[in-house]
């Protein structure tokens, strides 16, 4: 699917999304969900050209639901941004890639 997003599990989340020491970005996305398969090309393409800056993730929300539930997560795609271990910014629904990278120019400009 994308291949500068790597997958993040419930067991790997407070490590790998948590502990970082830069901005995390998590899509929660599911299979069947349409929104996210439109999401998820664009935020492929923004974690090419700004991955040094935020680290991207994805997490399957239907194989990992303790994550989602603890953040609230209830409609998909959400995407969750994470510093310091804490949530910064939260993006719901399906977006146009300007809009994304105007929600996300924080952490990437």
């Amino acid at each position: 699917m994308a291949d500068n997003i790597s997958a993040v599990t419930d067991a790997e989340f407070d490590a790998q999304v948590l502990k970082s020491d830069k901005p995390v970005l998590v899509d929660f996305w599911a299979e069947w969900c349409g929104p996210c398969r439109q999401v998820a090309p664009i935020l492929d393409e923004i974690a090419g050209a700004h991955g040094d800056k935020i680290t991207f993730y994805k997490m399957n929300v239907d194989e990992n639901p303790v994550t989602p539930a603890s953040y609230r997560v209830t409609g998909i795609p959400t995407i969750n941004v994470y510093q310091g271990g804490e949530v910064v910014k939260t993006i719901v629904g399906a977006r146009p890639k300007a809009a994304i990278l105007n929600e996300l120019s924080d952490f990437i400009s």
